[in-house]
């Protein structure tokens, strides 16, 4: 595709898509550049995703003072055609050959590109409600579209959504062709080149010579796979805040140590997302350092008792909490940091409910630091020759009412882009993979070690939630 052509000529007029949200026009963005790259398989972390919403994330930033909005749109999409050449599976399509293998076609057919009005609300209206107010579901295009859908839609879309006093930029993002890493990775890139940057701080890679990289075939039924959750359930999302001391005192709480305000929330963090091989080791012959419970675990414990609490579970029950960890550094020899795709997978905990609520927080967390730290290399390969015994779509949900699942990470950049014009006010996401117990951690805008905790629940166990006295007095301003 020519540069001349980067952008499609065509728009659309659209009618409000609700009662807070308008589309007012819709166009075809292209690289500027024609790509290179041949067809990337997919592995055996991309495909069990096919059956997975889109990823919706995106940044609420203030008007920038120096931009009118038609020349914020015009930046928004040169830089967006720009960064496409340096992210070419993002304007491909997804294709499956005669064998029943799956690729993206890296063939340069573009990506959407939305602008949106929802001049009736403002920063405010986002930020105070105590729930996630349901206009931000509307910030995002590809609403609850299934992965699979890459096959004949495009695999990213950008929606810019004008504010009263603010601008929203959300991106949708095929799962099966992205996780966290990859997305944010794209994310941050798309602002730098924004800003001008002629060569991107972290290119990604894309090499497809992983043991993620298999010939097992994942046999997919007519039309595609479905979610595999409930859309139609009654939920409330909550953004839950932890300030850095809190999360310092909840961690000597688990440990049995106090901490001082000088002290570092973890010199190295023992998060799924980011643990290292090294430093495994490095605590395999330390029983010291072995037995010290990170601040996330920490985190993780304190909300699977609350929740357990709240869900009114017999003792009996048996229940899951779900993490999903970056394979990237923990294969030998490590894949990239920057490898463009899933790698990543979920690994369950599990725990009556009766132990989960009677044994304290140090318990709950050293069963999640156990498996954090138990998913080396050999544990990696397990999981993919398990895959492969039986090729199988991610069953996302709540099958049992007594589940949580982790995911994002508040270690992944989120606030580290700045379109030429400042930081994000705050980081949201849309309607998709939401059920009930659903987390995603992001980063607190402060960083230092703040977290915030996007929680989905039924609104009678969010309810429990809120009066849960262990749980609440480390959330801030509660």
């Amino acid at each position: 595709m020519p540069p001349s052509m980067s952008v499609s000529t065509s728009s659309s007029k659209v009618s409000s898509c609700s009662q807070f949200v308008t589309v007012v026009s819709k166009c075809t963005v292209f690289p500027d550049r024609e790509s290179t790259l041949g067809d990337l398989k997919l592995s055996v972390s991309d495909l069990p995703m096919l059956s997975c919403h889109y990823i919706q994330k995106g940044g609420l930033f203030t008007l920038p003072n120096h931009l009118s909005l038609p020349s914020l749109l015009a930046v928004l999409k040169k830089g967006l055609s720009r960064t496409l050449s340096r992210f070419p599976p993002l304007a491909g399509r997804l294709t499956t050959d005669a064998d029943g293998y799956v690729y993206i076609t890296c063939n340069d057919a573009g990506v959407d590109f939305v602008h949106a009005n929802a001049a009736r609300i403002s920063i405010t209206d986002v930020l105070s409600p105590t729930d996630v107010p349901d206009p931000v579901k509307e910030f995002f295009a590809f609403d609850r579209t299934v992965s699979y859908q890459g096959h004949f839609r495009p695999i990213l879309a950008v929606q810019v959504t004008e504010l009263a006093d603010g601008v929203f930029i959300g991106c949708a993002a095929n799962h099966a062709v992205t996780d966290g890493t990859s997305f944010w990775n794209f994310f941050n890139t798309f602002a730098e080149v924004c800003r001008g940057a002629t060569r991107v701080s972290r290119p990604p890679d894309f090499s497809r010579d992983s043991v993620l990289i298999s010939q097992a075939v994942l046999r997919l039924p007519d039309g595609g796979p479905k979610v595999t959750f409930s859309l139609d359930a009654p939920l409330r999302e909550r953004i839950f805040s932890f300030s850095r001391e809190s999360i310092l005192k909840l961690k000597g709480k688990v440990n049995n140590r106090k901490w001082t305000e000088n002290e570092g929330i973890d010199v190295i963090e023992l998060m799924g997302k980011q643990s290292n091989d090294p430093l495994k080791n490095f605590l395999r012959n330390s029983n010291a350092k072995a037995a010290e419970i990170s601040s996330f675990q920490s985190l993780c414990a304190l909300l699977w008792r609350a929740v357990t609490r709240a869900r009114k579970l017999p003792a009996s029950q048996t229940t899951t909490f779900r993490m999903a960890v970056n394979c990237r550094p923990r294969l030998e020899p490590k894949m990239e940091a920057y490898y463009f795709g899933n790698a990543i997978q979920s690994i369950p905990t599990f725990a009556s409910a009766g132990d989960v609520k009677a044994r304290d927080l140090r318990w709950c967390a050293e069963q999640l630091n156990k498996n954090v730290l138990a998913h080396d290399d050999r544990m990696v390969r397990r999981f993919v020759e398990d895959w492969e015994r039986d090729p199988r779509c991610f069953p996302l949900g709540n099958f049992d009412g007594a589940m949580l699942t982790m995911g994002s990470s508040p270690r992944f950049p989120m606030y580290d882009n700045d379109f030429g014009w400042g930081r994000p006010v705050v980081v949201r996401s849309g309607r998709a993979n939401k059920f009930d117990g659903k987390i995603s951690a992001f980063p607190g805008r402060e960083g230092g070690g703040t977290v915030d905790l996007e929680v989905v629940l039924a609104p009678e166990t969010m309810a429990g939630l809120e009066s849960d006295s262990e749980f609440m007095q480390y959330v801030s301003g509660c």
